[in-house]
């Protein structure tokens, strides 16, 4: 079972995961700026996956909007221009996030039988979110063996958790990933704005790959 944004970082993840494992896809809408561009891209990536109406399934966590707190769901919160500051948690880290993603995947998981949740986070040439760190992944992984049916054995991978932006875009080049199917940006949702962290994040890793991104970018125009 793969957690897919519709970001690079998932796509990736779930082009490893078919390598050894047959596929159902997870996507969650909370209210983020982008979230109809983002379920645009989760459902392009499960279509060029082959993945069947039964194996996707669509999580609303509307309470995160409510409780707001980020600058992807607060609207009053500007989303940050510029590239990431180093040991400070941006304004679009949204509190514990992962944790709602993790519960709702772990339930379905068990429903299904998946053996493994896989995760597309980055800790490393990332934003610094507290919720993509191994340990978060290791103390969730405990909470899933104590929490569930004593016969049920599902494990957190997180392949990607450990590479830079651009090793993981040549590993999805390797994997044929679709890149174009993605979305980064934190705010625009027609063409990506060019600007926001996660724009700069990706364009650079893109660069340092030494291949193009294929998205449109309103700042190249």
């Amino acid at each position: 079972m793969v957690c897919l944004s519709g970001g690079m970082d998932s796509a990736v993840t779930a082009a490893m995961a078919a390598l050894s494992h047959d596929l159902a896809l997870l996507h969650a809408n909370y209210g983020q700026r982008t979230e109809s561009r983002e379920l645009s891209s989760f459902e392009a990536l499960a279509d060029h996956f082959g993945i069947a109406a039964g194996r996707r399934l669509v999580v609303d966590f509307t309470s995160l909007r409510q409780i707001g707190g980020s600058s992807l769901t607060d609207p009053s919160i500007a989303v940050r221009h510029g590239e990431p500051e180093e040991g400070v948690v941006p304004t679009s880290y949204v509190p514990f996030r992962n944790a709602h993603l993790l519960a709702a995947s772990t339930s379905w998981a068990e429903v299904i039988g998946a053996a493994a949740i896989f995760v597309g986070a980055v800790e490393a040439d990332s934003s610094g979110y507290p919720d993509c760190r191994p340990a978060f992944f290791h103390a969730f992984a405990e909470a899933i063996r104590l929490g569930t049916r004593a016969d049920t054995r599902i494990s957190i991978e997180t392949p990607v958790i450990s590479m830079s932006k651009a090793e993981i875009i040549q590993r999805g080049l390797a994997l044929s990933v679709p890149f174009e199917l993605t979305w980064s940006c934190y705010e625009a949702n027609k063409e990506a704005c060019g600007a926001c962290e996660s724009c700069r994040l990706r364009l650079a890793a893109f660069e340092k790959a030494g291949a193009r991104d294929p998205i449109r970018y309103r700042a190249n125009d």
